[in-house]
């Protein structure tokens, strides 16, 4: 165990009001299931290792992953895929759980294990995902906003957040 240092950088409420996103067509977004297992791993592992120099037990995580597919009141994963020569290939990744709110009689989704492969970024690929969030957590009344944090230092994911629409929402963790 150690402690990490995060800073949220997002919120959206779902009653906002955005203009549509454009999204790349050649971006699948949907829901991970057991045959991702490996690629959420591997994501996940690099992910970790690229914004926070932390090197994971391979094992853990795997089971970590596991026990949010095998239990979905715990969160679910979802993966964007892109056309590589005529195949569809894993782009990325994102996990998200919930946090009941009192105050709101709801739910939050919190976004987390954000990953997208470096050779696919900067090509719409966390966009997808975040416009398939939203689309989803609109359809469900209980979920009351979108939110999510980043390491502290990782200033070109945050400014990738606030381009799609969350703002910061002044929590420190």
């Amino acid at each position: 165990p150690g402690s990490t240092n995060h800073r949220q950088v997002g919120s959206a409420h779902l009653n906002q009001t955005r203009s549509p996103m454009t999204l790349p067509e050649h971006i699948v977004v949907r829901q991970a299931g057991y045959a991702d297992v490996d690629a959420l791993v591997e994501f996940s592992a690099a992910m970790a290792q690229e914004t926070e120099r932390r090197c994971l037990d391979r094992d853990r995580l795997r089971n970590g992953t596991l026990a949010v597919l095998d239990a979905p009141e715990r969160g679910f994963f979802l993966v964007a895929e892109v056309l590589d020569r005529d195949r569809p290939r894993l782009a990325g990744q994102l996990m998200v759980t919930f946090e009941w709110s009192d105050w709101r009689n709801g739910v939050f989704w919190w976004v987390q294990s954000v990953y997208v492969d470096p050779t696919c970024r900067r090509q719409g690929v966390y966009r997808a995902m975040h416009a398939a969030i939203v689309a989803k957590a609109t359809t469900d009344p209980q979920v009351c906003g979108i939110r999510l944090y980043a390491e502290q230092n990782n200033h070109e994911a945050q400014t990738v957040y606030q381009r799609v629409g969350l703002i910061p929402a002044g929590y420190v963790v």
